[in-house]
Formats: C-alpha cells, sequence, structure tokens
C-alpha cells in the first residue's frame, strides 16, 4: 500500500468523504473482479462491489493497519459474496473470466480466439461446481495470489483447512476437467470415423 493510500485512510478516518472515494476508485477494479467471478453475473457483482465498499467504509476503524488493506477489503467482499451464493442456494450457471485490463492483444488470431473462449467456458463451468467457500478459496489462490495464510484470514479458516479446500478443489476440478474433454472428444471421433460398409 502506497504512502498516498494511507494518506487517503487517515483521511477518510477524519471523515474525508473525497479520500475515501480515491480508494474506491483504485480498488473498484479488484473487488468488481472478484465479486463477479464468484457470482457470475454482472449486475449482482455491481451491488456486492458497492455493498463490499460500504461495509468497508463502516468498519474502517476497525481496520488493522499490520494487516495488507487489498486483503482485507477482499475479504469483506469474498464474505459477502459467499453469503450471496448460500442464500440464493442455486448453481451459478455464469462465470466469465474478465480481461487482464493492461493486456494488449498484438495480433489477433481467430483460432486462439476461440480455442480460449472454449476453455474459459469449461472453467467457468467447472468453478461453478464447487462449494462457494472452495471456489473463494480457488479463485483468491489462482485469480488473486493470495497465500495460504492470507486466505485463511480472508476466509476465517485454520491454514490447514484452506490446505484441505485448495486440494480437495484442484482434485475435483481436475477429474471434472478429464471428464469433460473426454465427453467432448467423443462426438467428435465418431464424426471423423468413416461409416463401415
Amino acid at each position: 500500500m502506497s504512502d498516498l493510500q494511507v494518506e487517503w485512510l487517515e483521511q477518510t478516518l477524519g471523515g474525508d468523504e473525497t479520500a475515501f472515494a480515491n480508494i474506491v476508485e483504485t480498488y473498484q477494479r479488484p473487488v468488481y473482479n472478484l465479486c463477479y467471478r464468484m457470482l457470475g453475473d454482472a449486475v449482482e457483482a455491481e451491488d456486492a462491489a458497492q455493498e463490499t465498499f460500504w461495509r468497508a467504509y463502516q468498519a474502517l476503524d476497525r481496520y488493522d493497519p499490520k494487516r495488507p488493506f487489498p486483503t482485507w477489503l477482499l475479504s469483506i467482499a469474498a464474505h459477502y459474496c459467499i453469503d450471496q451464493q448460500r442464500k440464493r442456494r442455486i448453481p451459478i450457471l455464469s462465470m466469465d473470466l474478465l480481461p487482464e485490463e493492461d493486456a494488449p492483444d498484438s495480433a489477433p488470431n481467430p483460432e486462439r480466439v476461440v480455442s480460449e473462449l472454449e476453455e474459459t467456458s469449461q472453467m467457468r463451468r467447472l468453478l461453478s461446481r464447487l462449494g462457494p467457500q472452495d471456489r473463494a478459496a480457488v479463485i483468491l489462490r489462482y485469480w488473486y495470489e493470495f497465500s495460504e495464510e492470507e486466505i485463511a484470514r480472508t476466509l476465517s479458516l485454520t491454514v490447514s483447512a484452506v490446505k484441505s479446500r485448495l486440494h480437495r478443489a484442484r482434485k475435483e476440478l481436475a477429474q471434472n476437467w478429464r471428464e469433460t474433454q473426454v465427453k467432448n472428444a467423443l462426438p467428435e471421433r465418431r464424426k471423423n470415423e468413416s461409416p463401415a460398409i
């Protein structure tokens, strides 16, 4: 966290709403992306991001400066999204992975684009099969590069529980990925086989 961001936090605690607006602007994209990946709906993710910042603003006096601010903020978002998923108790059907904002595409390659879209769609479906806390652990670990300790603090779990959840989720994702690949290969193989005469 930069010195400027520390200053914004101090100013916000002093009642400066403009300083908090700067914090929102700085962290809006990562918070929205986390909410979108967990909830799978753009409108719900936007609402969740707004709720995250509102809750952070209300709890800012309880923020521990020894803890990284982005971790604290994303933990608020993750908990809110987990609660929302539990409330609706229906499977997530959409979980598009947003492109990184600074990733230029120098030479479009239609085959690569189609392949990436298919893989993204498959990964979205596979992630939607995981339980809310397992999904949150996977997203925080592999999209936000949180350490196991940070995930444990964020999700209010022990480090060993996080390791167990990540191991189980990776195993489940790998098994489901293999099954999907086999299932997708069967129609292609049948198409390529010549009929017997």
